[in-house]
């Protein structure tokens, strides 16, 4: 073999041995990211309690805005989802503006659930024609909104919103689904992930044993796969134990297993306003309170080890991992 057939022979040999040594890295890289546990990833120890107090409903009334606002600043509260079809939107907005440390993600709203305090699409009526009742407002149910709309009418609506907030200048940390509209079915669920892919944005997602028992028992990983962050446990208040405000969340806490949790409030302050709106309106009062101004809760979080996140961090896990 003379030297003209060495030296490229050498060429292509290197070569080879350095897409072993990327692919090795790659695959490496990827299995370290897979196996090690969200609050791992997030910079803590795998027996840390993260903990996320997510307030639903900003955006409402203007109750529920003070209610996020106060608790935000002074309380326990770490992060909120807006309404954006609702009437006190512009408010929160300005104040995320302001604020843009704080963390806001999207309500996605496709029911209008109160008798007499209602709203409809942010998306042209003709563009979510199956999202409007007769009285020209969203659905009041969730059974409703399946039975009459698509999911692709859906994506349109809730698309729309998102495009809402981050229009107003809102800088959207995840988005959630007002009264589960878009988790409870699969093909709504299907839309949903749609969405957190194409914003690249972080979702509320059920705990294992919840999509065990819907039947889904390998979505998170899954979804865990194409890049999507969301907590390792969900806490949605059980309406059947979910009687005095104060026991029942530090029964919860008290509970939290390692990783990383998320709980859902709905704070407000009193108002007569929210009492003529909503028949749980004390119970709201209660829970802006309770992760507010209440010491005893506050020395449970810190006596337990808590650790108080937004959901910030995920974002910013998940954007981080999207780009290399």
């Amino acid at each position: 073999m003379n030297k003209k057939d060495v030296f490229p022979e050498l060429k292509n040999q290197l070569f080879r041995f350095l897409l072993i040594l990327i692919f090795l890295f790659s695959f490496g890289f990827s299995s370290s990211a897979q196996t090690k546990s969200l609050a791992e990833r997030l910079g803590y120890k795998p027996t840390d309690k993260l903990l996320i107090v997510n307030c639903d409903d900003v955006g409402m009334i203007y109750a529920a805005n003070m209610g996020a606002i106060e608790g935000m600043e002074k309380g326990l509260i770490t992060s909120g989802t807006i309404m954006t079809p609702c009437p006190w939107f512009s408010q929160i907005a300005e104040y995320s503006r302001k604020n843009p440390e704080k963390d806001f993600g999207v309500h996605l709203t496709l029911t209008s659930e109160w008798r007499q305090y209602r709203w409809g699409s942010v998306a042209p009526k003709d563009q979510v024609k199956g999202l409007y009742d007769r009285d020209g407002y969203l659905w009041r149910s969730v059974e409703e909104v399946y039975a009459h709309a698509t999911p692709e009418e859906a994506l349109i609506e809730d698309r729309a919103q998102i495009q809402k907030a981050l229009d107003a200048g809102i800088p959207v940390t995840h988005i959630d689904s007002h009264m589960g509209t878009m988790q409870e079915s699969p093909e709504y669920l299907k839309a949903y992930v749609q969405l957190a892919l194409e914003f690249n944005l972080p979702l509320r997602m059920a705990s294992q044993t919840t999509m065990e028992n819907r039947n889904q028992p390998n979505l998170r990983e899954e979804l865990t796969r194409k890049g999507l962050v969301f907590t390792d446990y969900f806490i949605s208040p059980d309406s059947k134990e979910y009687k005095e405000v104060k026991p029942y969340w530090t029964n919860i806490i008290k509970n939290l297993k390692p990783g990383v949790t998320e709980l859902y409030i709905h704070a407000s302050k009193r108002s007569d306003e929210l009492k003529l709106i909503s028949s749980t309106a004390e119970k709201r009062a209660q829970e802006a309170e309770c992760f507010t101004i209440d010491p005893d809760i506050r020395q449970l979080i810190k006596d337990q080890g808590v650790i108080l996140i937004g959901y910030r961090p995920l974002l910013e896990l998940q954007r981080k991992s999207v780009q290399r």
